[in-house]
C-alpha cells in the first residue's frame, strides 16, 4: 500500500510541473494579449475576424480550466502525501506556485475587464449593435468570401476589355502596315506614276503663280486709275 501510495504522488508530482510549465507559458501570452486586444478605434468591418479580443477570451478560458486542474492535483497530493518535512515542503511550494499563478492570472483579467469597461464608457454606452453583430462566423466568412470573387470577376472584366482593345489596335496596326505595303508596292511597280504626279504638282504652282501676277496687276492698274 505505501508503494502504491508513493507511485501516486511521485506521478501526481509530474502532472503538477508539467501543469505549471503550461501555465507558465500562456501567462506570458494572456499578460501580452491583454495589452494588445484593443479594437475600440476599429469600425465593425475593419475589425478581424480573428482579433485579439477573441484569443484573449478563448486562453483566458484555457487558463482557468488548467488552474482548476492544477488546484485538483495539488488537493490530491495533500491527502495522499507521504509523512515528512520535505513532503510539507513541496506540497507548499506547489500551492505557492499556484497561488501566484493565480494572482497574475486575474490582475490581468481585471485590467483588461476595466480596459473594456472604459471603452464601452467612451463610445458612449451605444448599445445598438454593430451591423455584422448578428451573423456568425461562418456568415461572416461567407460575406468575406462573397467580396472576393466580386473583386475577382471585376478584376477579369477588366483584363478581358484590355486584351480586346489590345487586340483592336493590333488588328489596326496589321491593317495600316499592309495599306503601307500596297502603296510601296504600287509606287515601284508604277515609277512613272510619281514622275507624273509631280509635273501636275508643278503646273498647279505655276498657274497658281500666273493667276496670282495677274491679279496683282489689275489691281495695281485699279489703283492708278482711281487715283487719276
Amino acid at each position: 500500500m505505501a508503494s502504491l501510495t508513493g507511485s501516486s504522488w511521485e506521478e501526481l508530482r509530474k502532472q503538477a510541473r508539467l501543469l505549471e510549465n503550461d501555465i507558465d507559458v500562456k501567462l506570458v501570452a494572456f499578460s501580452k494579449l491583454g495589452s494588445s486586444s484593443s479594437t475600440s478605434g476599429l469600425s465593425p468591418e475593419s475589425v478581424p475576424l480573428i482579433n485579439n479580443e477573441d484569443m484573449f477570451d478563448t486562453l483566458s478560458m484555457e487558463l482557468q480550466q488548467l488552474l482548476n486542474k492544477l488546484s485538483a492535483i495539488n488537493d490530491k497530493m495533500a491527502d495522499l502525501a507521504p509523512s515528512g518535512a520535505a513532503t510539507m515542503h513541496t506540497i507548499k511550494r506547489h500551492r505557492e506556485i499556484l497561488m501566484d499563478y493565480q494572482q497574475e492570472f486575474s490582475k490581468t483579467s481585471a485590467r483588461v475587464n476595466a480596459r473594456r469597461e472604459r471603452e464601452e464608457l467612451l463610445r458612449g454606452g451605444n448599445s445598438s449593435p454593430p451591423p455584422s453583430a448578428g451573423l456568425s462566423r461562418r456568415d461572416q466568412y461567407t460575406k468575406e468570401a462573397n467580396h472576393l470573387h466580386s473583386s475577382h470577376v471585376l478584376v477579369d472584366e477588366q483584363i478581358n476589355i484590355a486584351m480586346e482593345a489590345r487586340e483592336h489596335l493590333t488588328s489596326q496596326r496589321q491593317s495600316f502596315k499592309r495599306m503601307q505595303t500596297t502603296f510601296n508596292d504600287i509606287t515601284n511597280r508604277f515609277p512613272m506614276l510619281n514622275s507624273l504626279m509631280y509635273r501636275i504638282n508643278a503646273k498647279k504652282r505655276r498657274d497658281s503663280l500666273i493667276i496670282g501676277l495677274v491679279v496683282a496687276v489689275c489691281t495695281f492698274l485699279l489703283l492708278l486709275y482711281a487715283f487719276h
